[in-house]
């Protein structure tokens, strides 16, 4: 069987190594080439070689003497996606769902002995509203610049929009700790509820294409099903906990 061979030149400086040069090296030699890494070691050589061949980016994959390009290129080429950083995606807010889910399960299993319980179920609630919050408030700006397009209280008073962030946090926070039921109950009922009302009129009735802020205002996560329940989930846990009989 013949050796599959390709040559490969990236950036290794002292002070910056090339992330991409790193990740193509690895795809080369996943798909068994054996790979001639070679080393551009100074700005002078990167440029010199980039007018050499034509390219403004390194690195840049050769395989039989046929230049493939860049990383991206690369995994074109062997078949594989290319992320579209504009393309609409649920993924942040799906994996931010399943990773506190799997926080809820594990404080359950750590203080009753069980993965699956009620508790678990709140904690679950609080701890999605706690790292929505997160994302949100890593950019209040960017996020209340996003909220403004489709959330009916924000276009009438804009400082809600720099609120509603912090207010989620609080709830999540005393949602989690079992306290002050009087006040995180009544504040997520109220942001889940004008949240609710806002996303369903504007996906639902305007039949508007938007991006949702509910996981800060860069994301490109579509405002739909999956920001309605968010706001659901804390309606839903606003009432039960107002319902509970230990409520206080």
């Amino acid at each position: 069987m013949s050796t599959r061979n390709a040559v490969l030149y990236r950036m290794v400086m002292k002070d910056h190594v090339c992330p991409y040069g790193l990740k193509a090296l690895h795809l080369l030699r996943s798909k068994g080439f054996t790979v001639d890494d070679r080393w551009l070691t100074t700005r002078a050589e990167t440029d010199a070689f980039k007018a050499e061949h034509e390219v403004k980016t390194t690195p840049q994959s050769f395989i039989d003497g046929v230049r493939i390009g860049g990383y991206d290129d690369l995994r074109r080429h062997f078949g594989r996606k290319i992320r579209d950083p504009k393309a609409l995606t649920y993924t942040p807010v799906l994996a931010l769902f399943a990773v506190t889910a799997l926080m809820a399960m594990g404080a359950s299993y750590a203080v009753a002995g069980s993965p699956l319980t009620i508790r678990a179920a709140e904690w679950f609630i609080g701890f999605s509203m706690c790292v929505l919050a997160i994302q949100k408030l890593r950019n209040v700006e960017s996020f209340s610049s996003m909220f403004l397009n489709y959330d009916l209280l924000a276009k009438r008073w804009v400082p809600y929009g720099y609120i509603y962030p912090f207010a989620e946090g609080l709830a999540g926070v005393l949602m989690i700790a079992g306290a002050l039921t009087w006040l995180s109950a009544p504040i997520a009922l109220f942001i889940g509820g004008v949240g609710a009302v806002s996303v369903f009129k504007a996906v639902y009735i305007d039949k508007r294409e938007l991006k949702c802020a509910c996981v800060g205002g860069d994301s490109n996560v579509p405002l739909g099903f999956i920001s309605l329940t968010e706001n659901v989930m804390m309606v839903a846990m606003a009432v039960w906990m107002l319902a509970m009989p230990h409520a206080g």
